[in-house]
Formats: structure tokens, sequence, C-alpha cells
């Protein structure tokens, strides 16, 4: 049976040894430090990742990935209507990485209750539309039911619109549209949304797209756009242009980011702080674990100098510190990732920790975390960690010969 390298063994016994009453307590409390450090990487990844997602599913529930209208410069909520039997939508219908293409259309006007006036923009949608991800806006009541024979009354308002106007859920809204001639419609509430954001909660609500129709004197075959639903949201870049290529020369498809830059550019600073919170923290892990190896050095100096004297080449001498030094953090970094993943699910399960909507425009701290990141991070802190404690160990091992080294105490 073959034995196992002497440097390993060497390392096993360094920490192992009960009799190192200095370097002990300060191998755990280095353990801690660089545990703590993990858990602070992971969630941060963890809670950033969830926040991005979070805001992104909410604005994507109410405008989809890819909007398909008019090429025109009408940037109003009335915009010029175009045909829904469009020669690309059977194509978009077939790509694998496409979920569905559905119709719409915008109106504005105005809700008025005994004591309240709000303006409103009117969503029409029909039976294209994909209920998965406003689903999860929806906080009270049903989605629009939508008949065959005749255009369904029923209405959702947001939580918000429906808070100012002190209505809820099976009353009767009336809405007044100003044109010529000015048109009125009662609508019954059905349901309640909440994205947490003001762009669409003070503006929005969903209708039968026929209704629009009917305010616009148009025939069924009109509306204000289509809206595509993709897999992918990191191919939302690839998939715009393939959209915008394959629609005819009248049209025109701007991706989400498009529509909403200032959101997603604000998203996107969160990388920016994610990244220098990484850089600190992998730092203080750094400072941690060379301090361990310098001690773990000073305190093992008379067997680093008895073994040099038995003919041991200072590289192998080196490499099992090196491999002390990797024990302790790899040992911190279980302990951290388990921590970390551990405080994540819980918050993504329980919601422990809360949050004011208004301001932070979810409830709760969302997590998500993504395998491939947290492995990432792992590989780069080990790595990052050990080559920097290449340069120190070969210079002490240079530096210190057999006589100093067994005399010194």
């Amino acid at each position: 049976m073959a034995r196992a390298p002497f440097h390993l063994f060497l390392s096993h016994h360094i920490l192992k040894d009960k009799g190192n009453t200095f370097s002990r307590p300060i191998i755990r409390l280095s353990v801690c430090g660089i545990s703590l450090g993990l858990v602070i990487m992971i969630l941060a990844l963890g809670i950033t990742a969830g926040y991005k997602k979070a805001i992104r599913d909410r604005v994507i529930a109410m405008g989809s990935h890819i909007r398909i209208t008019h090429f025109d410069q009408n940037y109003s909520f009335e915009q010029t209507p175009i045909d829904k039997e469009q020669a690309v939508v059977p194509l978009l219908r077939r790509h694998p990485d496409i979920v569905g293409v559905q119709n719409y259309a915008t109106k504005v006007g105005v809700v008025k209750t005994a004591d309240q006036v709000e303006g409103i923009v009117l969503k029409g949608i029909d039976e294209t539309f994909v209920p998965e991800l406003f689903q999860q806006n929806l906080v009270e009541g049903s989605l629009l039911q939508l008949p065959d024979s005749a255009a369904s009354n029923q209405i959702i308002l947001s939580k918000r619109m429906a808070g100012k106007l002190q209505l809820k859920v099976g009353d009767k809204v009336q809405t007044y549209f100003v044109q010529d001639p000015p048109r009125a419609r009662s609508f019954t509430i059905c349901g309640l949304y909440e994205t947490g954001m003001t762009e669409y909660d003070e503006r929005y609500a969903l209708v039968d797209l026929r209704q629009i129709q009917k305010l616009n004197d148009w025939d069924s075959s009109q509306i204000s756009g289509m809206e595509v639903l993709i897999r992918d949201y990191d191919k939302i870049d690839e998939m715009g242009q393939y959209v915008h290529h394959h629609a005819d020369y009248d049209l025109k498809a701007e991706t989400i980011k498009q529509l909403y830059p200032d959101i997603f550019d604000w998203l996107a600073l969160f990388d920016t702080n994610v990244a220098i919170l990484l850089a600190i923290t992998t730092c203080v892990c750094l400072i941690t674990i060379i301090s361990i190896f310098f001690i773990v050095i000073l305190e093992q100096t008379q067997t680093i100098g008895i073994l040099k004297a038995m003919g041991m080449r200072t590289g192998h001498v080196m490499r099992s510190f090196m491999l002390v030094a990797g024990q302790i953090l790899l040992r911190g970094m279980l302990i951290g990732n388990a921590l970390g993943l551990i405080l994540g699910f819980l918050q993504q399960h329980f919601h422990l920790v809360k949050l004011n909507p208004e301001t932070y425009y979810v409830n709760a701290v969302p997590i998500h975390f993504n395998v491939g990141s947290i492995l990432l991070l792992n590989i780069g802190v080990f790595a990052v960690c050990m080559l920097v404690l290449v340069l120190p160990a070969w210079v002490v091992g240079r530096k210190i010969t057999p006589v100093e080294a067994i005399r010194f105490e």
C-alpha cells in the first residue's frame, strides 16, 4: 500500500497537534473570519440576483420582453394601430426560445367615483395573453374572463388605485374617455394587482382588448402592438435583434431594456456595488489567511530547521505549510458556504427580513442563488488566496536556515 507524501503527513500533523496552545485559538478565529467573509459574499450575490430578478420580472409581467409596434415616432399611450395577422407571428411562435406572442391595445381614460377622479391607462388583452408572469402580481380576485360571444366588462385595477378610489373586488367602476364623441364604460373589478412600481400601479388596468377596439372604432384585426415573451432573459438582446430583423418594414421591435432604460441602468449599478463588496471581502480573507500562515510559520520555525537539517528541501517544507493554510481556508469556506446557503434558503422561503415596498418595491429581501456564480466565487477566492501565499512562502522558506531555526525560541 503506497504511503502518503511526507508533506501531506506533516501538514496534517501541524493542524492536529494538540500541544499548539498559541496558534490553536488564532486558527479558530481565522476560520470564523473566513466563514463570515464567505457568508457575506454568498448573501451579497443571492440578494443582488434576487432583487434584480424580482424587479425585472415585475416589469416584464406588465410589458413582456420585446414589444412590436408601428414604426413611427408616436410614444404616447394611444399608438398607431397595426394588423395582428403579421407574417412574422407564425415564425415567432415556432421559435424554441419564444414562449408566446400576445396582442395588446392601450387607451387613456379617466376613472371617476363619487368624490375621486384618477387618470388611467387601459391595457387590452385577448386570448393570446400568457398569464403565468402576471399571476405573481395578482394579490386579490382572479384574472379576466374572456368569453367568445362578447367583450368582457371585467377590469383588473392596481391595489394602489383601488385604495385611492376606495374600491374593492366586485365593485363597479365608471370610466370616461375624451374623444369625439366622448364615451363612457362601466367595468366590474374582478381582481387587484400590485407590482410595487409607481410606473404601473398608478396608471395601468387590464381589460378585454375588444373594449379598446370598440372605443377606438377599430376592426377586430387592429391592435396597438404585440408583446413577445422569451424563455431566457439572458438572450433578450439577441432575441430583440432577431424579432426586429424578421418584422415587416413598417414595424419596430424594442426590448424592455430599451423601453425602460432608467430601470435597467439602475439595476446594472448593483453589479458594480457587488463587485466592490466582493473585492473588499476577498481582501479581508487574504489578510486573514496570510496572518495565520505567518503565525504557523513562526510557531513551527524549529520544526522547519530540523526538517531542513535532515535534508528536506525548502520547496517541500513550504508546500506543507501551504497545505496547512489551504486546509484552514477550505474549512472556513465550507462553513461559510453552509451558513450562507442556509440563511439564504430561510429568507427565500420564510421572508424573515421584511422591506417597505413603498421604498424597495418588494415586501421582503429577495434571494436567488445561481449555482454557477457560487462555484465561480469559491474557486476564485480559493485560487486568489493560495496564489497570494506563494511569494511569502518562497521568501520565508529561503530566509530560514537550519542553524538559526533550531536555535529559535
